[in-house]
């Protein structure tokens, strides 16, 4: 999942975030709500926001269903810009950098509400 720190918030990009699916797998739902419960904003078609003080619950529970084998590396990676510095020690077991440049400039890739990031 794209994501990116700024201000000691951890925002994932909206189009990566798991996405919902009546009648879809139940772990996958049940991911889904796990990542929206711990969220501090995880509106739809915006990006999904995670406070610091959030970070170890998020990284166990990354760890916690990619151990689980039903959800792929994809699924279950923070993958940031390199651009992005140092990473906090809680979300380095769970993140990994990017290997492609977008191709949209990065001030636009994530946006969170009316202001872009």
């Amino acid at each position: 999942m794209r994501a990116k720190i700024v201000d000691d918030i951890l925002f994932l990009h909206h189009e990566d975030v798991p996405p919902y699916k009546k009648g879809g797998s139940m772990v996958r739902n049940s991911y889904f709500w796990a990542l929206r419960s711990i969220a501090g904003r995880a509106n739809r078609d915006r990006d999904w926001e995670y406070e610091a003080e959030i970070w170890p619950a998020l990284q166990r529970m990354l760890i916690s269903f990619s151990e689980s084998g039903y959800l792929g590396l994809s699924e279950t990676i923070l993958e940031f810009p390199l651009d992005q510095g140092e990473l906090p020690a809680v979300l380095r077991p769970v993140s990994t950098w990017q290997t492609e440049l977008p191709d949209e400039p990065e001030d636009e890739l994530y946006e969170s509400g009316s202001r872009t990031i």
